[in-house]
This record gives structure tokens, sequence and C-alpha cells, in this order.
């Protein structure tokens, strides 16, 4: 509800949970509680397991990978299911899978593997790294390592910044001294603003050095203009202005909100109104019986393209790949993304044959 990731989920997502509510047609029968972790994981913890212990049914959305982990141990001992939206840390669907923390949107592996094959389309074989630092940002320079080993390209550098940061300097000047052909982020929020900002500034993209991020959310690209971040290829799981379904959904969210939906406010609308379809369908509200009607189902939603759960919680999902759209491109306000390619769900995510997940053994 605060701080760097607000604007990705926050009051958003819980807007989008209760479209996602009304849409069900269950609003006599649900309570909505919401509640602000301060990105610390302690908070949420202590949070889901008082609601756990009060008989709350399934937590959504949990931004911040070190909240989501803590959170996702919670629901694990308690049997309740945890939707996980706006956290990228793939370790939930992986070696800290348990059944019942459920990743909807996107993870390290589908953003960091496109990413990387579309910078080696442009000639960019050597790269530094700029990432927060903790579980996420670890993740995420794993996975970029392990995309540059596959595409043939290099890593000579990378950093790990705090959480919330205004002064990304320092990390520049290393990326400019390490004679990187790209740097490559994997922050996001505030602090993705931040560092695409002072980049320019200090003129990277001038001396020929490519700016890449691992994403780049519409809120990220309101805040800091089509001008500065035009041509930037971003990889993406939703965007309001795709197609007819999506704008209805984003023009009523924007009715209320005055903001588009990012992807994690419209995976939360989709991750609530699925779980509630399946209680429906089922008739019940325990947690495996609902997860065992949602493996057995194909979803399709204003989210969902040709979705799939799979046993180790990964949601499978089309990913999209986008360019973000020069100022003379964009016909409005918040059309940012050109969709230049689409990535299967099958393809975009970590086989299961591939998985960690000790439940795929």
């Amino acid at each position: 509800m605060s701080s760097v990731y607000a604007d990705y989920g926050g009051a958003g997502s819980v807007l989008a949970a209760k479209m996602a509510i009304a849409d069900s047609g269950m609003t006599d029968r649900v309570e909505l509680l919401s509640a602000d972790t301060q990105n610390k994981a302690d908070i949420g913890l202590a949070i889901a397991q008082q609601w756990f212990d009060q008989g709350v049914g399934a937590i959504f959305d949990v931004p911040n990978s070190s909240v989501a982990l803590a959170v996702n141990s919670a629901a694990g001992r308690a049997h309740k299911l945890v939707f996980f939206s706006t956290t990228i840390n793939d370790r939930l669907s992986e070696q800290e899978c348990n059944g019942y923390g459920l990743s909807w949107v996107w993870d390290t592996y589908s953003v960091g593997r496109a990413e990387a094959a579309a910078l080696m389309r442009e000639g960019k074989d050597t790269w530094f790294i700029i990432t927060p630092d903790g579980a996420a940002g670890a993740a995420l320079e794993q996975t970029a390592r392990e995309a540059a080993e596959a595409n043939g390209a290099k890593v000579v550098g990378a950093v790990h910044h705090p959480t919330n940061n205004a002064d990304f300097a320092s990390y520049l000047l290393q990326a400019r001294s390490s004679h990187a052909k790209a740097v490559l982020f994997g922050s996001g929020g505030a602090d993705l603003v931040n560092a695409l900002k002072q980049a320019r500034e200090f003129g990277l993209p001038q001396e020929g050095i490519a700016i890449g991020t691992m994403y780049a959310i519409n809120t990220d690209v309101h805040s800091l203009g089509l001008e500065a971040m035009q041509g930037m290829t971003v990889v993406t799981a939703f965007d309001w202005n795709r197609n007819d379904q999506t704008r209805a959904f984003g023009e009523r969210f924007f009715a209320t909100h005055k903001k588009m939906p990012t992807m994690f406010q419209a995976g939360v609308y989709s991750a609530v109104l699925q779980y509630l379809s399946a209680i429906k369908a089922t008739n019940s509200t325990d947690a495996d019986k609902v997860r065992a009607y949602l493996l057995s189902t194909p979803m399709s939603d204003v989210f969902l393209q040709n979705g799939k759960l799979l046993p180790n919680g990964r949601m499978l999902h089309d990913m999209f790949l986008a360019r973000i759209k020069s100022p003379a491109q964009s016909k409005g306000a918040w059309d940012f993304f050109e969709f230049v390619g689409e990535v299967p769900g099958a393809d975009a995510f970590r086989k299961l044959s591939e998985s960690k997940c000790p439940l795929t053994k």
C-alpha cells in the first residue's frame, strides 16, 4: 500500500479484487480484507498467520519477494491458498513450492529469457546487470546469467542496489567502466524510474550503450514518459489496450482508480475470479479441493490467455513482447505498448520436467 511497489499493486489490487468479487456474483458471500506489509517479511508473515487463524480462505497479490516467501511458508503450514501476482521470484514454484502457493502472473525465467533474446537480436552481447538487493534481485541476476550463457552473451559485471534507492550514480559509473554494450536492469517501480532517468543524465544511451529492462510496467512508463523510454523492448503479461476485452476492463478500472491497471492488478482480478469460480464449481472452500479443480480446468479471462495451472503452482499463460511507443506513435494517455511478439505459455515458462519443485519428483 506504500513505498516502491504501491503503483504496481496497492490500492489498485484491492480495487481489482473488488471488481472480481462483483463479477463472480458472490458479493453477499465474500468479505475482503487488505493490509500493508511495508515490504517487510516479518510484518507480512504476521498478517498472514493472523488471517489464516481467523479463518481467511486465501490471500492474493503479495508484492516483494521476501514477503512472498514468508507468506508462502505460512500458507503451506496452514494448508491455505495464496495467489502471487506481483512478486517475480520463481523460487515460489521451484525450490519453495508447497502446493498452496500459486504464481499467477510472471517469474524471473519468463521475463529474463525473453529480454535476453531481444538484446542479442540487436548485437548486444556483453552485459552489465543492475538488480535490487534481495531474493528477487539475486534470482533475476541468475536468470540473466543463464540466459547470457544460453545465447552466447557475456556478463561483464553485476551490482545490487537497496530497495527504494534514490542514487544510482555509483552503479552507472561501474557499468560504464565495464565497457558493456548493454546495461540490463532488474529493478522495478520507483527504483526503475530513478535508474532510467539517471542513466540518461549520465549519457549512457547517448554513448551507444543499450539500456534494457527485464520488465517495465505501464505505471513506470507513465512516471518517466515516452520520451525517455521510447524504443525499449519489454516483456509483459497484460496491457489494457491490447483488445476490446482488455480495453473494456481498463476503462472500467480507470473510472475508479484514475490509472490504467498494471499487469499485476489484472492478475489479481483473474486470480480472485478463478478462485471464486472454483468455489462455486466444487461447492467448497477447502483449499485442496479448490486447487484440484484449478489444476484440472483450462482458464481464460481478461488476463489469462490459454491459462493452465501446473502442479508446482505455476500458472502457464501467453506472454507478450512489446516495444514502448514514441510520443508520436501514442494515440492518447496510457497508450504505451506496441506488441511485437507473442510467446505461448508452454514456451514462456520453465518446463515442468526442468522444475526443482519437490512435488514434481
